[in-house]
């Protein structure tokens, strides 16, 4: 039992580490993010036809060089591409439509495509829309817990829950900030799975005390 304990300390201590590791660096540096939220610049190439992605890929390969590139179709038809990079030059951008021009045998006018700029997106930008299904399901939960648990203590058991969501959550977005991992739509179906196995592995957790404590007021009661 004291060597559970110990254990216990010593996962919790560390989380604590890395919260605070990443609240420090939240501070300093703040998060990073991938090239969907970020301040960007962005090229819209109308090509009219099906085209592959890969194919564009390899074009801003040769006409950005190193440079981290989001490519994307767009428009109703997919007919439109959609390339975004951190920095994009008139002469970048003229070689592009140049080079997509040859590869489609299309006749788009470089001087008609406009290299726009993208402003950056805020991290409550991106997170506003979960906030409301958020708190609708966590006070749901809540709820259901202190109803069902009320026999090993209603208080507790939310106390629990919440406890476990914030410092799973709490510490995935401090392991990001620390190693510097770009937040974008990887990064928030992560979260939410992680709020998703949270909750079930508490309830889980829960539902074993439950089950044991039953089976000891059934054992007390035999003896009586």
């Amino acid at each position: 039992m004291k060597q559970l304990m110990k254990k216990n300390n010593i996962k919790y201590l560390l989380i604590c580490i890395i919260i605070l590791a990443g609240i420090i660096m939240i501070a300093i540096k703040g998060f990073k993010f991938d090239l969907s939220y970020e301040t960007t610049k962005k090229v819209e190439i109308y090509i009219g036809k099906e085209f592959d992605v890969k194919d564009i890929k390899a074009i801003t390969n040769e006409t950005l060089g190193n440079k981290d590139v989001l490519i994307e179709k767009v428009e109703i038809f997919k007919d439109m591409v959609s390339i975004k990079s951190k920095d994009i030059t008139d002469e970048e951008k003229n070689n592009i439509v140049t080079k997509i021009n040859e590869k489609y045998e299309l006749e788009n006018k470089a001087e008609e495509v406009n290299v726009v700029n993208v402003p950056h997106t805020r991290l409550k930008d991106i997170y506003k829309k979960y906030v409301y299904p958020f708190i609708i399901s966590i006070v749901i939960i809540l709820i259901y817990s202190a109803i069902r648990f009320r026999k090993i203590g209603a208080f507790k058991s939310i106390l629990k829950i919440i406890l476990t969501v914030v410092l799973s959550e709490a510490t995935f977005m401090s392991v990001v900030a620390l190693f510097r991992i770009p937040i974008g739509r990887i990064t928030t179906a992560i979260i939410l799975l992680l709020y998703v196995v949270s909750i079930i592995c508490i309830i889980s957790k829960l539902e074993n005390k439950l089950i044991e404590k039953k089976k000891k007021e059934s054992k007390d009661n035999k003896i009586k």
